[in-house]
């Protein structure tokens, strides 16, 4: 009797010991920690740490781009996930989705059939089609307040959603659109590539309104001498210059 207590309690424990085991291994394998390869050009940091081409990155980690620097984030058949220059993020992925948190900067993202992509901003939330493979841009306008702050989302290929607030706005292949910085007060947003007007140094609106006045009367004037002179050479009215 006394040896089949002992053999009855070496077994629970044995079994308490394997079932330990296995939820250690459960851990070690979670998705939180599938680890990702970087490739950079220039000045990047990964949770402050300079980074090199080749190294790895693991889940929740913040990655920054330099001035004339990118990174590449490869996740195997999952994905991928694009910093241009001047970029920072925080980036989460699973076996099944790809999330960014965007700070600044410019991100691209291509996330596979089956593969949840999502992009946070402080104004707005794009959400790619986990049915399809998408590839898309999502870009942060307008500096640091976050009332005016613009967040455009660019779709190359699939069908992303770009949420803000009550609104949704469908981005399919081949559009953009933009979210917030709409409120009173706000500066206009330009769009990458683009650039603001250049004053003239003490030349105000005014001013320059009354030049281009002038220059297009200026304009009109030289059609209608011209051809009076035309008239001259031709019908033989004699034009008298005011020089002579």
């Amino acid at each position: 009797m006394l040896g089949n207590k002992m053999t009855r309690r070496s077994v629970t424990v044995l079994t308490g010991i394997a079932m330990l085991c296995v939820s250690a291994l459960t851990a070690m394998a979670a998705p939180g920690d599938i680890k990702a390869d970087i490739t950079v050009t220039g000045q990047v940091t990964v949770n402050g740490q300079p980074a090199v081409s080749n190294s790895t990155v693991v889940s929740g980690s913040t990655i920054t781009t330099g001035t004339n620097s990118t990174a590449v984030i490869g996740l195997a058949d999952n994905g991928r996930v694009e910093l241009t220059p001047e970029t920072s993020l925080t980036l989460r992925f699973t076996e099944t989705s790809i999330v960014a948190m965007l700070t600044s900067g410019k991100v691209r993202i291509t996330n596979a059939p089956g593969i949840g992509a999502t992009v946070t901003t402080r104004s707005a939330t794009a959400v790619a089609d986990a049915g399809r493979t998408n590839t898309f841009a999502v870009d942060i306008g307008c500096g640091d307040d976050i009332k005016c702050a613009q967040t455009r989302v660019e779709t190359t290929a699939g069908l992303v959603t770009l949420k803000t607030g009550k609104t949704t706005k469908q981005v399919a292949a081949g559009t953009d659109a933009v979210a917030g910085g709409s409120q009173t007060g706000c500066k206009p947003c330009f769009r990458p590539g683009s650039a603001p007007p250049v004053p003239v140094a003490g030349i105000g609106a005014g001013a320059i309104a009354a030049l281009l006045v002038g220059a297009g009367a200026a304009a009109v004037a030289a059609i209608i001498y011209g051809k009076k002179n035309d008239t001259n050479q031709t019908g033989g009215v004699i034009v008298v210059s005011p020089t002579q």
